[in-house]
């Protein structure tokens, strides 16, 4: 599941929403206001959410309402293929370099690039998922028992360690930190490895 456009709400340590930041804001400003605050979570980075939920349930949903991209028209000749233009700043020596590559400056980096990207191996999916688990377990699972270890087993790509250390969280807690070192699809993620 595409996590970019989904968010989670916590009332306490019990999930109460999950699904379009919409859904989940109405869920959220109809919460039983005896219970904790509800926390929203970005299912992508493991940020705090925070909501406007003033007014009706239409102009909450009207506030959170995703903007759809609009349909360029189609123009007349070459497809643009969806090459984005950006500066870059680099030294002479760069540019000196680059001139000499064969198909000029702007395929050599795309072909540095794709190196790079390939010679990744998951590493930066890998760094992200961490940090939004840890986003998350900072926010609400600070105070539980065996953070501190938890967060040394998750920096150190342990995850049976990890899943030692909040085997006694609340279920839900447990169910989404651990969401997020599942969800990298990297088969060379040492968290993926270590997980089959």
């Amino acid at each position: 599941m595409d996590t970019r456009n989904t968010h989670t709400a916590f009332a306490g340590m019990t999930r109460i929403a999950a699904g379009p930041l919409t859904e989940v804001a109405l869920v959220v400003k109809h919460a039983d206001p005896t219970t904790a605050q509800p926390l929203v979570f970005d299912d992508h980075c493991g940020r705090v959410v925070d909501l406007d939920l003033r007014g009706t349930d239409a102009e909450v949903i009207a506030r959170y309402q995703p903007v759809a991209d609009p349909v360029p028209a189609r123009k007349r000749g070459r497809p643009k293929l969806g090459v984005v233009a950006r500066e870059v700043t680099l030294l002479p020596r760069h540019w000196d370099w680059l001139s000499r590559q064969p198909g000029g400056a702007s395929r050599a980096l795309r072909r540095l690039v794709d190196d790079a990207r390939r010679a990744d191996a998951g590493t930066t999916d890998t760094r992200q998922a961490q940090e939004a688990a840890y986003r998350f377990m900072s926010a609400l699972a600070g105070n539980l028992p065996g953070f501190e270890e938890a967060s040394r087993a998750l920096f150190s790509d342990n995850l049976p360690a990890f899943e030692a250390r909040i085997a006694n969280w609340p279920k839900d807690v447990k169910t989404y930190a651990l969401r997020f070192m599942t969800r990298t699809g990297q088969p060379d993620s040492k968290f993926s490895q270590s997980r089959a």
